[in-house]
């Protein structure tokens, strides 16, 4: 979600043929160049979280809006402040835009920035949540982000939040995975802009640092895993960290950029096996782990999309009509990295379980 001026040089070398090329390919490209097409064109959409409810597919993304806000490491260019969601039948059929499911203003937390959303269903009610920034100020003038719950009766919402941010919460790119015996859990966490790095002492700190720790000889920063209360609006537990390890049994280093993790956590469970994946940010790719619990600690097992057009891509992982599908995003239309469609193709296992790795042009 975010963008950085300047990487590491080690970044640079280890990432950038993959994401020159990708940028390369896309330069002046026809739709046609392009491995998938934008599931809407009315609005611009990012961050598709997708979910099976009743027997159709809802997509919750955030809805990104034209602004003249320069790219920055802090992500002010990303000025989203209302949820829309999609629907469709199947995939590849139509998909109906939604009406606005919640505005930031109807949010009485939250100051700017209603960020990638995600959803969940139990008991007859359908939860929206996101992150937003909430009314305090850092050294920069912005709030901390926090994460938010609100509710409906309908999976289009509209949604009525929260007065209060769930207690406890931080940072964002939240997803929410209910395991097959009925516990659920929360998986959030992004550095950068997304703050987690502000976090890393157990409190926060708002005069911390805008990107990570630059620390790249340490264990990375971990995305955030907590179990929910039964309420689906609060935690019951403290967050323990989603350690990734790497062939070596230990934790990836922080300036393993790319492998460590960045942002835009999503968990499937396939068979007995726990997929933890998300985005590295500034190298592009989107990763995979294996564990066999939802906390951890998860195997590092290769990357699963290559770069897409635009700065990054967050994600989600479906399966529905026998097949695995992969929702992202990217700029094939703006070529503006805050003004981005969502897509989906299809993600395909080998034998092993690992994934195929998928690469967002056609060659």
């Amino acid at each position: 979600m975010l963008f950085r001026t300047s990487i590491t040089i080690a970044a640079l070398l280890s990432a950038g043929a993959a994401t020159a090329q990708a940028h390369e390919d896309s330069k002046g490209a026809d739709a046609s160049r392009f491995l998938s097409q934008p599931l809407v064109t009315s609005i611009y959409t990012a961050d598709p979280s997708a979910h099976v409810f009743n027997g159709k597919i809802y997509v919750y993304p955030s809805h990104d809006v034209p602004t003249e806000t320069p790219d920055d490491d802090l992500g002010n260019q990303y000025a989203m402040h209302d949820v829309r969601v999609l629907r469709m039948d199947r995939i590849g059929g139509p998909v109906t835009v939604g009406p606005v499911a919640l505005d930031l203003k109807q949010v009485p937390w939250a100051s700017k920035q209603m960020w990638a959303p995600d959803a969940a269903y139990k008991n007859g009610t359908y939860y929206l949540y996101f992150p937003a920034r909430d009314k305090t100020k850092d050294k920069n003038g912005l709030g901390a982000f926090r994460i938010g719950v609100a509710t409906s009766k309908n999976p289009m919402g509209p949604f009525k939040a929260e007065p209060k941010p769930i207690p406890g919460s931080f940072s964002i790119d939240q997803a929410v995975f209910t395991d097959t015996d009925g516990k659920t859990y929360m998986y959030f966490g992004g550095i950068w802009g997304g703050q987690l790095q502000r976090w890393a002492k157990g409190t926060y700190d708002p005069n911390g640092s805008d990107t990570d720790l630059m620390q790249d000889d340490k264990p990375a920063l971990s995305g955030k895993v907590v179990r929910m209360n039964a309420d689906m609006k609060s935690f019951a537990e403290k967050p323990r960290d989603a350690v990734i390890l790497g062939e070596d049994g230990q934790p990836v280093k922080g300036g393993d950029h790319d492998k460590r993790f960045f942002e835009a956590s999503w968990m499937f469970k396939r068979g007995g096996t726990y997929y933890y994946t998300y985005s590295t940010g500034d190298t592009h790719f989107l990763n995979y782990a294996t564990g066999t619990s939802p906390y951890g600690p998860f195997k590092f097992r290769g990357h699963f999309l290559l770069p897409v057009q635009g700065w990054t891509t967050h994600h989600s992982i479906i399966e529905n009509a026998g097949k695995w599908w992969l929702f992202y995003a990217d700029t094939q239309l703006s070529n503006k990295n805050h003004l981005r469609n969502a897509k989906v193709t299809e993600l395909s296992f080998n034998p092993d379980g690992s994934i195929k790795t998928i690469n967002p042009f056609v060659k």
